[in-house]
């Protein structure tokens, strides 16, 4: 009898479990049965497995053979544990000593000639693995350096079965091409997933954005500003081809790289949902997500048949979540946002499990302001009922945009600024240096806690810890009194309030900033705050 152990992880989510994959060779009729909660990709690696031995040149023991995954009670999918179990099936069988493979996690799927393929998820995995205390990695060559992005792990990156087995066993390690054809790309045809949602500004040899390139839109521009700088949501509405979406897009390059430990983060969400860059093993920069207004649930919260798989708005952690034609969403979709834009994450439950992912975006909506798009625009010509103008801006809810700080008409750009070379305002370069320097006041105001932009903050903390100047909320908590505001909107108010003293650089917020942050929520003017910004 022959037994051997090694280690793999098993994803649920983002979130990885290390699993033991155990291997027991008993006298008997030739078999090979894989117990532990597998799903259907995962059983069919016993026929993976076998024909990688086979065709590594290492010879199949032919004795009951048993692959048992513990903790049985955690599901377990994918062809990442195909590597596991074959070292475990030649550990058992004693071509490979069994105390070479107990401290070792092996994450990889086999092809049936032997080679290892990567697989998706591998930094959450690695992740995970130095959690539970393991500082030995064996992956494939082509995810080494996402997995070296773990500090503390020492890597193994393998291009083959036999490769592994010949470092194992301290013979002399042949050489493998990285592709019959002398091409990478078929073997990271299983990284990514065409169609995913996530995007990285500046990457697929796209022209980068500057903000230089919008013309006139003071009012909008302002607003950007403030919302990269605390991280507040923005609701963009006005007439098709006034800029929103032009607007939308320039916002991640105003927002500061991202830290490492958000770097990781990000990294680790894309991997499992197939959206990393084979060529950018670590996304340092903020994403960007802008799904189609026809996004059905499960592709915006995460979900999915099986184990939920990460959606738009974890795609979107740490970065822009751009909801285009907002008005046009499904009204259940866009009320699935309330939850994460609290919470900051997102809890998807299934008959199979329960995922918890992070969901800590920036959102941005836009919007026509009636079905035809010309309500309130100064050429006039809509023909749009009264009704119909109420129930399309309707489709947007209440509980929803009481939960968006900064509310901004984008009116149409006139011929005289398109045509106005001074018309154009600052570079993304030179906003994203006023940005910078915002964030880093806030950080340093908040450094003895868990919070590090003003959007985060709760209410009573603001109110209680740093108020604003004296009478500064005189009118908030007149428009409280009115029922214009709600006691949420007041303290994002005071939040907004925070971000606009940070860019100025007040010690507290006075009372222009305060009224500079009522205009920006509720579109009427209340002083001269924005005005005597930079624009």
């Amino acid at each position: 009898m022959g037994f051997a152990r090694t280690c793999s992880v098993a994803l649920v989510g983002v979130e990885g479990v290390v699993v033991e994959v155990q291997a027991d060779l008993e006298p008997g009729l030739a078999t090979f049965t894989l117990v532990g909660l597998p799903d259907k990709s995962l059983v069919e690696s016993r026929d993976r497995v076998r024909a990688a031995v086979v065709n590594s040149g290492i010879d199949w023991p032919q004795k009951k053979l048993t692959v048992g995954l513990s903790p049985a009670s955690v599901p377990k999918s994918g062809s990442g544990f195909d590597l596991a179990v074959a070292c475990a099936v030649l550990g058992a069988a004693e071509r490979i000593d069994p105390r070479e493979l107990t401290d070792l996690v092996m994450i990889g799927e086999l092809g049936l000639d032997g080679r290892v393929r990567p697989v998706r998820g591998v930094l959450p995995t690695v992740l995970a693995a130095a959690e539970a205390g393991y500082r030995h990695v064996v992956v494939a060559e082509q995810t080494a350096s996402e997995a070296a992005l773990v500090p503390g792990v020492s890597v193994l990156g393998v291009r083959s079965l036999r490769q592994l087995v010949a470092i194992l066993t301290d013979a002399p390690v042949p050489d493998e091409d990285p592709a019959e054809d002398g091409t990478a790309a078929p073997m990271l045809a299983g990284l990514t997933v065409p169609g995913t949602a996530g995007s990285l500004p500046g990457l697929g040899g796209e022209r980068p954005v500057d903000l230089a390139e919008v013309a006139g839109q003071t009012a909008a521009r302002k607003a950007l500003e403030v919302a990269a700088a605390g991280r507040h949501h923005l609701f963009l509405k006005g007439p098709p081809g006034a800029g929103k979406t032009m607007l939308a897009e320039r916002l991640p390059g105003l927002m500061p790289p991202l830290a490492s430990k958000e770097a990781l983060e990000v990294t680790a969400i894309h991997s499992v949902a197939g959206a990393l860059p084979a060529d950018r093993p670590l996304i340092d920069r903020p994403p960007y997500c802008a799904p189609h207004h026809s996004a059905t649930m499960a592709s915006l919260v995460g979900g999915g048949s099986g184990l939920p798989r990460p959606g738009a708005v974890s795609l979107a952690h740490h970065g822009v979540l751009f909801l285009d034609e907002a008005a046009e969403c499904s009204a259940r979709v866009l009320d699935a946002l309330r939850q994460p834009l609290e919470s900051g994450q997102v809890v998807v439950a299934r008959a199979q499990g329960m995922m918890r992912m992070p969901a800590r975006f920036l959102l941005v909506l836009a919007a026509n302001p009636c079905p035809c798009g010309r309500h309130g625009s100064r050429g006039g010509g809509c023909e749009c009922r009264p009704s119909s103008v109420r129930r399309y801006r309707a489709r947007l809810s209440g509980p929803l945009l009481d939960r968006v700080d900064l509310r901004v008409t984008v009116e149409p750009v006139t011929r005289a600024e398109l045509a106005d070379p001074g018309a154009h305002g600052e570079s993304t370069e030179t906003v994203a240096a006023r940005v910078r320097t915002a964030r880093e006041r806030a950080a340093a105001r908040y450094a003895e806690t868990p919070w590090r932009t003003n959007s985060e903050v709760p209410g009573h903390e603001l109110r209680t810890r740093w108020p604003g100047a004296p009478g500064a909320l005189g009118r908030a908590e007149e428009d409280m009194e009115r029922g214009l505001l709600t006691a949420r909107g007041l303290d994002r108010v005071l939040r907004v309030a925070w971000t606009l003293a940070d860019l100025a650089g007040h010690d507290r917020p006075t009372a222009d900033d305060v009224d500079g942050a009522l205009e920006l929520r509720t579109g009427v003017r209340r002083g001269t705050a924005l005005a005597k910004g930079r624009t």
